[in-house]
């Protein structure tokens, strides 16, 4: 054969095995890169979507966890030596301040997540119920008659307060609403609402700005009301042709609006620094700087400035959404169990003198506002805040 064909089939066979190399390594590439920007390329749009009120309800998709089922935690007895006396003024205000405590879930949640919240925070509450559209004896919950999805949420919520003040009405100073994705300190909003009188017609939650002259509280975040709130929300509001009649739009915002049209206000719940207390999503979201574009929807919502880091939360937070199961129960273990060593958070005396002593203690570290201390001092000697008279402008500071 002659020694050019030789030459050729052997640049030939060089030919194909580079092209096939490079085809190969072309292929792994593309395939690395389209799987690191995937997330990126399902939310790109060439035209902008502006929003309106319609679609709310969008603006609240932000990472919400789709939990699997996990087993219910069996947590650390509260009886234990190092624990023991440790809830001696929780448990006073829980005895004078009754909160009764509504879970929005639906059928597929009911093992998903609302067990999650019944075994940890839930039980802290006076009264703790499920609302739902199934019924479900386990758990149990409230067989509502509403359709689910997010378009039957002010639908239940109407439902479930017309259900609470028929048939709790009178067990309760405070009502609230919560997600089966929220965790809740229980405590801190007995707290919050020590110096306020329930027969005042207020409401507290995260303060967002738009759409409600006064504002509306965020729905995910939680809101809690006064008892005269609800009486006035049931009694004279649903049946007040503006507010919305069908089950439709977004359930905090028709709330808010509702709520303002019979008077209630929106209640300022952030601390004596001006840090807030109820958050719509998960603490990292607040805690760590950056985490948030200053353009994402919530910087335009909230009504009072809000930083970032450590500020942006009060030591005695109420509520925080998106939480997924396993957490709560991360949450819980921090919150009711964890005790790093040599920092003490009370006395330990079982008795009035140190109890009094702690919630002083507390006031002077910053903990408590000097309201708060002189209501706790107050509901802890006996006197409930229910029969406190006084106006919920004394509550309600402003910190601009």
């Amino acid at each position: 054969m002659p020694l050019k064909m030789y030459k050729s089939i052997g640049m030939g066979r060089s030919f194909l095995l580079s092209l096939s190399a490079g085809i190969l390594f072309g292929f792994i590439f593309a395939y690395v890169l389209f799987s690191v920007t995937e997330v990126q390329l399902r939310n790109f749009r060439l035209i902008p979507r502006f929003e309106s009120q319609s679609s709310y309800v969008d603006r609240h998709s932000h990472f919400d966890p789709e939990s699997s089922d996990i087993n219910i935690v069996a947590l650390k007895n509260s009886d234990e030596m190092q624990h023991q006396d440790e809830d001696l003024i929780a448990s006073r205000l829980k005895e004078k301040i009754r909160v009764l405590c509504w879970v929005m879930t639906a059928p597929q949640n009911h093992r998903k997540k609302a067990v999650h919240v019944k075994a940890t925070w839930g039980k802290r509450c006076n009264t703790l119920l499920f609302m739902s559209s199934a019924e479900d004896e386990e758990l149990p919950t409230v067989a509502l008659p509403v359709g689910e999805g997010r378009n039957n949420l002010w639908g239940k919520t109407k439902e479930a307060f017309k259900y609470i003040h028929r048939n709790y009405n009178g067990t309760y100073d405070w009502v609230l609403k919560a997600d089966d994705d929220t965790f809740v300190i229980v405590e801190n909003l007995r707290l919050m609402l020590s110096n306020v009188d329930p027969a005042k017609p207020i409401y507290f939650g995260c303060r967002f700005k738009p759409f409600v002259k006064q504002g509306y509280m965020s729905g995910g975040a939680g809101y809690v009301l006064s008892k005269e709130a609800v009486r006035r929300y049931v009694e004279e509001a649903l049946i007040d042709e503006n507010c919305r009649q069908d089950s439709k739009g977004a359930e905090d915002i028709e709330i808010g609006k509702c709520l303002e049209i019979v008077g209630v206000e929106a209640g300022d719940s952030r601390d004596s620094l001006g840090r807030g207390r109820f958050f719509p999503f998960h603490p990292s979201h607040h805690l760590i700087p950056g985490h948030t574009d200053k353009s994402f929807w919530y910087w335009h919502y909230i009504y009072y400035p809000s930083e970032e880091g450590l500020n942006c939360c009060s030591d005695t937070a109420v509520s925080f959404h998106y939480i997924s199961p396993t957490d709560m129960y991360v949450f819980d273990y921090f919150l009711y169990h964890l005790r790093p060593y040599g920092i003490t958070h009370n006395s330990g005396e079982p008795n009035e003198k140190a109890i009094v002593r702690n919630v002083e203690k507390e006031a002077i570290n910053g903990h408590n506002s000097q309201s708060e201390e002189s209501s706790l001092l107050s509901v802890l000697k006996g006197n409930s805040p229910r029969n406190q008279n006084k106006t919920a402008s004394s509550v309600t500071k402003s910190f601009k």
